[in-house]
């Protein structure tokens, strides 16, 4: 599945162009900072398998004020290089893989 070209930011992680986005609205459950935030990322020019990342911090627009830090490109670049460590071939098709960083996470009562 592609990622939505409205709002994706374009990053390039050695030599390579992808594209990565954070939902405009959080879901229900991140608004109420019970689950953590997550953001997407796909290959810019070749759309295949599509990363999705956990973070383990509440997403920065939830609904009841809870501090977080903002997902930055530093952030996003690191956890590319971490998911094809760990095996994401971006430009092959086939499911979303799952890049699991929410470790630490505590989310609200």
């Amino acid at each position: 599945m592609a990622l939505v070209r409205k709002g994706a930011r374009r990053i390039i992680v050695d030599g390579t162009a992808y594209r990565w986005r954070l939902r405009r609205r959080p879901t229900y459950c991140q608004g109420l900072t019970w689950s953590p935030c997550t953001f997407a990322v796909e290959h810019a020019d070749v759309p295949g398998t599509t990363l999705v990342v956990t973070t383990n911090q509440p997403d920065p627009s939830n609904w009841l004020g809870r501090e977080a830090n903002p997902v930055l490109p530093s952030g996003v670049a690191k956890a590319i290089q971490l998911a094809l460590r760990k095996g994401w071939a971006p430009m092959a098709s086939g499911s979303p893989f799952h890049l699991e960083l929410s470790a630490g996470f505590t989310s609200s009562p």
